[in-house]
């Protein structure tokens, strides 16, 4: 049986959706989930900017939240999907997404097993996400699959006071083998993105695949 479709996995998936489902309420009120300041905005903007392709490219968004990096990246000129495993969190980005008047994919699904054709996007980007997932390497590899040769994947994850998160040097390690393209970012040195100075690590890793 696969694992997507055990019935443990399943009711620990239900938990889960629950959890993140009660967290939606409030899960903009973080500033750099909500990015109501102009000024983390325009600074997630411009990172997100220096890492994506110049031309227009089809975008998978992630654990994609209440639609924040969504938009940013729909403004930018991307075709953007954004999936979450909480009906509540994509019910929010869709209603942000009608209100700026962008076009934009939100579907409800887990990460951890995303349903779509190999080969599919140009870009992945995951915040604050992986970290939650079972199985790095092997969810890993599934988001590799579905990029296009020549295509990026985008994490941006830390390791917080609270004892949560990844390491950079795990997903390091944890990324397929055959990957040489790869970049890592500090980002715990940039206040203008967290709203305030941050104490823990927070990073990202910025990867392609092989154009062939």
């Amino acid at each position: 049986m696969n694992k997507a479709n055990h019935p443990d996995y399943q009711s620990q998936l239900s938990e889960t959706r629950q959890y993140w489902d009660e967290e939606s309420a409030s899960f903009d009120q973080q500033p750099d989930h909500g990015l109501h300041d102009p000024k983390i905005r325009a600074a997630w903007l411009k990172l997100l900017e220096s890492w994506l392709p110049p031309t227009p490219s089809q975008v998978l968004d992630m654990g994609c939240g209440t639609g924040s990096l969504s938009l940013l990246l729909a403004g930018l000129g991307h075709q953007v999907t954004g999936i979450d495993l909480s009906p509540k969190m994509i019910a929010q980005a869709q209603a942000k997404a009608a209100a700026n008047g962008q076009q934009i994919t939100f579907r409800i699904m887990d990460a951890a097993f995303p349903q779509f054709p190999l080969q599919d996007f140009d870009v992945l980007t995951c915040r604050h996400m992986l970290w939650a997932l079972a199985d790095t390497s092997q969810v890993l590899q599934r988001w590799v699959a579905l990029l296009k040769p020549g295509g990026r994947l985008i994490l941006i994850e830390g390791y917080w006071h609270n004892g949560g998160g990844l390491h950079a040097e795990e997903i390091l390690k944890a990324l397929p083998s055959t990957l040489k393209d790869i970049s890592v970012h500090n980002l715990s040195n940039q206040p203008a993105l967290w709203g305030d100075q941050v104490s823990d690590e927070r990073y990202a890793i910025v990867l392609k695949t092989s154009s062939r």
